[in-house]
Formats: structure tokens, C-alpha cells, sequence
């Protein structure tokens, strides 16, 4: 796997003004995106690991100028595993039934025992 580059914003246009500036100013690829949650967005990146540092540089600096970027990572080398993590979407949780509702005489009688 060749280089991985993130960059981590606080909303999505910064996202969007980064991976642009960061696709634009070295030869990289998109990997896609993320949405972590609570409006944080994480761009992903790959290529050499020379042109991914100056892509997320460029990106930072470009995301920073309209938005927040809250962290950014270039893993030179990453584990094979590490493509599972990525590139699979997280499990979701399973739904939990419904609570039947109970007649309020039942409710009652659990509330105020022995009247």
C-alpha cells in the first residue's frame, strides 16, 4: 500500500477546499472521506509518500484559510490491515424492540404495592 495522508476538518467545505488544494498541488489520489461525526470530516489520500506530505501541506493550509482543519497524519508506510479499517464502512449498531406499553393499571400496581 502506498502512502496514506489525512486531513481532518471541522465541516464539510473546508473538507472540499482541502482535498482540492491537496489533489491539485501533488500527484495523489482521492481515497474518499469520512464523516467522523459532530461535523468533522477526514480526507484520505494516497500516493508516494513526497507527494502525499506536500499534498496534506498544501491542503492544510488551504482548508485553514475557510474553515478549522483539527489534525492531520501521513502514515509513510501502512499495515495491509489498515485497509479494512478505511475502506469499510463501521458496523451499525443493531436496533433495540420497542417497549410495549403496559396498561396504567399494571403501572399502578408496581408503583404503589399493597394499596
Amino acid at each position: 500500500m502506498m502512502a496514506l495522508g489525512f486531513i481532518e476538518t471541522k465541516g464539510f467545505v473546508a473538507a472540499v477546499e482541502a482535498a482540492d488544494s491537496a489533489l491539485k498541488a501533488a500527484n495523489v489520489s482521492l481515497v474518499g472521506q469520512k464523516r467522523v461525526g459532530s461535523g468533522l470530516v477526514a480526507v484520505i489520500l494516497t500516493g508516494d509518500v513526497a507527494a502525499v506530505k506536500a499534498a496534506v501541506e498544501a491542503g492544510t493550509e488551504s482548508a485553514s484559510a475557510v474553515g478549522q482543519v483539527v489534525a492531520t497524519q501521513v502514515i509513510a508506510s501502512p499495515h495491509e490491515d489498515m485497509r479494512a479499517m478505511i475502506f469499510e464502512a463501521p458496523a451499525k449498531a443493531e436496533a433495540k424492540p420497542a417497549a410495549s406499553a403496559k396498561a396504567p393499571e399494571e403501572t399502578n400496581k408496581k408503583k404503589n404495592p399493597g394499596i
